[in-house]
């Protein structure tokens, strides 16, 4: 294999980082027709015919007829078939046309008699005129601003806004707010939010939205695949930007490889039915993945299978480690007998695994459910630890990865140029500039949110920092779902009724359009035009986002919006830039397309990139080529090959088993090496709070909370709620039978799903996916019943430990019974009164 030069591995190792980054505030903005004679480019709509388009679920190839959406499928033949990719027209009108369809305040609010903030979520809704809602919320940011200054404002955008560099709801709110003066923004992400913090420290890097080692190297080299606490085939069906499959692809290769496959999950998986006989699933105890860990490096501390050399030249700190794993100071040595205890795996089958992995070129492709947990900081930084003991980190093949199943990592890296986009831009004078200073510097960790409005004032540690938190008395959110998302929904709607106002740009009405005072009605990425890329880490293609049917007459895009309100709050022209849709379109394509001319860019094909007229008229997507160092990229080769002239970023330039600086800190949650630490609730403790394990991984036919109001719910819905997986023993012990109603309870809330009896849970283990609507049956009422399933009632919001302070949502304890009362009729996808 012929060696990568170093300035190309620094190239590969940091390609796509941004772009896959959900809380990196993106160089990607937008705006819209504003003046139709300023496009020299055709914006006419196509009423019959094809149109191509992208969304999180991949490029899409749409059929028109008589201006309406007919049929969606993949813009690419002979690829894996993703059935997220069908349901376009649903996104239009949605279940029960549940579109936002004009400009509406809630009753109470608009009459500010008193506001009456507890009727949030249960309040009439009222329509008013655009320009009336651009006045309103204007003259509500100057008084927020003018009585507390930018730490008043929260920029509450998270995480999956629509595909498209232009119509980024994200980042164009955080224009307008830092225009405007600043405002109080949000520190790392629900995804990733303990392993992001942990692995600068560890690895001096993010690590989990890094490029990996490419899939052509895993299939040629590794003799062992381990796919720990994730599932591929249910994530690789989206990416950040727009998925090109390329992820799937390789796991089916993977699969007819041969090779030897674990998969380490409580449940048992589409990824694990996918391999079917081809894998061996290990159930593990939820929570449970450091104490497996500890057993597996016990053992081979014992056997002397383990790569001393590795750990001398290139960690730092094993030596206490080594101790800890001997049990010398707390009298407990971590053997695979003490781990089998905790983990519910065989003693006998730990200490296979400690022989298997050490004796063969052994990739380990980790994923995410095991970091948010309780003490969440510790599986990521352990498995580093493991991979850093069998000593096969940068050896093609061997080590560890944190992003295969996520935005196609390991797809080899094309040297695409990459397309541009706006920034989040800057405040207008010098008093405003320091306004802003005081606000950029105020950013709370996103998970904290509740605990951030119930406790303004509050101190909490942070990464080796404390943060205050500030007064909020407005909440701008866009291009997010937090009443899905967010952890301990009765909490969260206590929290969310404590600012004066809180604004919300959607399409639909979600369950957190719903707890607004005011929304804005937008249109769906099908009703305007964009650009994207796929490939996040290997830029593999652009995507055309031709606007495919007309808007719905009152709707609007978010520039527009924010366009209105910079111009009432007098600073239009800055913001816009003078530029149209198109224009910023242009704009972005040309950042690529002159990069390109430079560099003699050629496509995959051979031809040349084309200019952006051309781009724009061919109205497909147009793909590069891997390159050959992309496709035999070992992530830290450049690391093993000289630790000296290619450190880590860590404070030793090695991989930190031990560290200094958390040392310093004196966390109780987060120690100075990595340990197993007891969750708050688990399966072995000695009283526990409720009977069942709750796990919520990702869902399986939707993006989060992303295309619940499509038929694609008529595939997984038991009796019309969200599904509960029951071990059949557990089911009989209940007296609960398929598609029975149940009852899923703790001391933070209840839900009703509907049952599907398997024997892919173990005993005590129930599933149900995140990302149901909340759907609560009293609004008015603490504590109500949640009718349509959603996990997050149920979930625990505290931090991961003070170093990160992740959310925890896999950690909890439900108990479930058959519901026996009347069963409500749902409404998550319904207007609310007066809509």
């Amino acid at each position: 294999m012929k060696k990568i030069n170093q300035e190309r591995r620094t190239l590969l190792k940091y390609a796509g980082i941004f772009a896959a980054v959900p809380f990196i505030n993106q160089v990607l903005d937008k705006s819209t027709l504003l003046a139709a004679g300023l496009n020299h480019f055709t914006t006419d709509l196509v009423i019959n015919g094809e149109v191509y388009t992208a969304a999180h679920w991949g490029a899409l190839k749409l059929t028109i007829k008589e201006g309406k959406i007919i049929k969606s499928q993949n813009a690419f033949d002979n690829l894996t078939p993703n059935p997220l990719q069908n349901f376009t027209a649903d996104l239009i009108d949605g279940i029960n046309t549940n579109r936002i369809k004009a400009p509406m305040v809630r009753k109470s609010y608009l009459e500010k008699k008193s506001n009456h903030k507890e009727l949030r979520g249960a309040d009439e809704w009222v329509e008013i005129s655009y320009e009336k809602a651009i006045k309103l919320v204007s003259d509500e940011i100057k008084r927020v601003r003018k009585q507390k200054g930018p730490n008043g404002i929260y920029g509450g955008s998270y995480g999956w806004k629509s595909s498209g560099n232009f119509h980024n709801s994200r980042t164009l709110l955080h224009r307008f707010l830092t225009m405007g003066g600043g405002f109080v923004g949000g520190l790392g992400d629900y995804s990733a939010g303990a392993a992001q913090v942990i692995m600068p420290h560890v690895l001096g890097t993010l690590e989990v939205y890094e490029q990996q080692t490419s899939w052509p190297i895993v299939l040629e080299h590794s003799k062992v695949v381990v796919i720990w606490g994730a599932n591929p085939i249910d994530t690789l069906r989206i990416a950040w930007t727009s998925t090109d499959n390329q992820g799937l692809e390789y796991f089916k290769k993977l699969k007819e490889s041969g090779k030897k496959i674990l998969c380490i999950d409580p449940i048992k998986s589409n990824t694990i039915e996918f391999f079917e006989d081809k894998a061996e699933w290990i159930s593990i105890t939820p929570n449970t993945d450091t104490a497996l860990m500890l057993g597996i490096m016990h053992t081979m501390l014992i056997t002397q299978k383990y790569d001393k050399n590795f750990l001398e030249e290139y960690t730092e700190g094993f030596e206490v480690f080594e101790k800890y794993l001997l049990g010398k100071e707390d009298n407990t040595p971590k053997t695979a007998k003490w781990a089998s205890q905790i983990c519910g795996i065989p003693e006998n089958k730990i200490k296979e695994l400690a022989k298997l992995f050490f004796e063969n070129r052994t990739m380990f492709m980790a994923g995410w459910n095991m970091q948010r947990q309780h003490h969440g900081e510790q599986p990521h930084w352990m498995l580093v630890t493991l991979s850093a003991m069998i000593g096969q980190i940068g050896l093609p093949g061997g080590g560890f990865g944190f992003s295969y199943h996520y935005s196609n990592g390991g797809s080899p890296s094309t040297n695409a140029p990459v397309i541009g986009g706006i920034s989040i831009g800057k405040v207008l004078s010098k008093e405003e500039e320091k306004t802003l200073m005081d606000g950029a510097e105020l950013a709370i960790p996103v998970a904290r949110i509740a605990d951030c409005l119930l406790n303004a004032g509050k101190t909490i540690k942070y990464n080796g920092r404390e943060i205050t938190y500030p007064d909020i008395d407005l909440i701008y959110w866009v291009g997010g779902n937090p009443f899905v998302h967010h952890q301990d929904t009765n909490t969260l709607i206590k929290a969310w009724k404590k600012p004066s106002s809180v604004i919300v740009h959607d399409i639909y009405w979600t369950p957190t359009a719903k707890m607004a005072d005011i929304v804005f009605p937008i249109t769906t990425p099908y009703e305007r035009n964009d650009l994207t890329m796929s490939g996040d880490y290997s830029n593999l293609s652009i995507y055309p986002m031709k606007q495919a049917i007309k808007r719905l007459p009152k709707s609007k895009h978010d520039f527009e919006v924010f366009t209105d309100l910079a111009k009432a709050c007098g600073f239009e022209k800055q913001y816009t830039e003078n530029k149209s849709e198109m224009q910023w379109l242009e704009e972005f394509y040309n950042t690529a397309y002159n990069q390109a001319q430079k560099t003699g860019i050629t496509l995959a094909d051979g031809n040349n990139m084309p200019d952006f007229k051309t781009f724009w008229k061919n109205n497909r997507p147009i793909t590069f080529a891997p390159t050959p160092e992309g496709e035999e990229f070992i992530r830290y080769a450049d690391f093993r090959e000289d630790p000296i002239l290619n450190p880590l970023g860590t404070p030793s330039g090695k991989i930190e088993i031990y560290s200094k600086a958390i040392e310093k800190m004196q966390y109780e949650g987060c120690p100075a090496f990595p340990q197993w630490i007891e969750p708050i609730e688990w399966k072995g403790m000695k009283n526990p709070p409720a009977e069942f394990v709750l796990v919520s991984p990702h869902p399986s036919l939707r993006l989060h909370s992303q295309l619940s109001n499509t038929r694609l719910r008529e595939q997984y819905a038991i009796s019309n709620r969200e599904p509960i997986w029951i071990n059949p023993q557990d089911a009989k012990n209940k007296g609960i039978k398929n598609g029975d109603i149940v009852r899923a309870f703790n001391k933070r809330g209840q839900i009703l799903v509907g049952a599907v009896i398997s024997d892919i849970v173990p005993k005590g283990v129930v599933r149900i996916y995140e990302g149901a609507w909340y759907d609560p049956e009293n609004p008015k009422e603490n504590n109500t019943l949640c009718k349509n399933g959603n996990a997050n009632v149920l979930t625990i919001d505290l931090p991961s430990s003070e170093l990160a302070n992740g959310n925890i949502a896999n950690t909890a304890m439900i108990n479930i019974e058959k519901y026996k009362g009347t069963i409500p009729k749902l409404t998550a996808f319904t207007p609310p009164k007066g809509a």
